[in-house]
């Protein structure tokens, strides 16, 4: 019988590639906080497109709450979504698209970490 921790690192090998491409198109698209409608809808639609249940646009109107399992017990997961008012001076392909606006504090590193994680729990 295959272990858990080995069914989940094949799967985070897997899913490895899509991660980094997660994180580079949120890296590239950066949006300020309470501003991030384009990147709450890119990560519902990434939720939809992997049958993942979600609330969406509590509170704020940029919240998701995505639920994967069932039980009497619960383990929340959370990451920020949001950039800092930075201008990107990195010369990378994935580079901010949004003048004055970057990724600078690592959200979009926890961002995409916790889609694949929560890829990989469903």
């Amino acid at each position: 019988m295959e272990r858990l921790i080995d069914v989940i690192k094949e799967k985070a090998d897997a899913y490895h590639g899509e991660v980094v491409q997660l994180r580079r198109h949120l890296h590239a698209n950066p949006e300020l906080s309470f501003e991030e409608v384009n990147t709450a809808k890119y990560i519902t639609q990434f939720l939809k497109d992997h049958n993942i249940p979600f609330q969406a646009d509590l509170g704020g109107g940029t919240g998701i709450i995505a639920h994967v399992g069932s039980g009497d017990k619960t383990v929340a997961l959370r990451a920020d979504i949001d950039a800092l008012p930075i201008q990107e001076m990195n010369n990378v392909p994935y580079k901010s698209k949004i003048k004055g606006v970057m990724h600078a504090c690592g959200h979009d590193v926890h961002t995409a970490s916790l889609m694949g994680a929560i890829h990989i729990l469903n």
